[in-house]
């Protein structure tokens, strides 16, 4: 299962919020749910969310076995 538990932490220490995503970088509200509960997104919003964050993907997302 992919989790996006980083992401959280690793937008808390760059200051962005998910209001931040919704109107700077107009990421969708739906987006923005579905990665709060960890379902899958596309992989170019993986890669926006790195570009945003000047981060990595295993900043943004990790595996886990369920």
């Amino acid at each position: 299962m992919i989790l996006y538990t980083p992401l959280w932490e690793t937008m808390r220490r760059k200051g962005i919020s998910t209001y931040t995503l919704r109107e700077k970088y107009k990421f969708s509200g739906s987006t923005v749910q579905r990665l709060k509960k960890n379902m899958s997104v596309s992989t170019n919003t993986l890669s926006d969310l790195c570009a945003i964050l000047e981060c990595e993907l295993s900043d943004v997302a990790k595996y886990e076995k369920e």
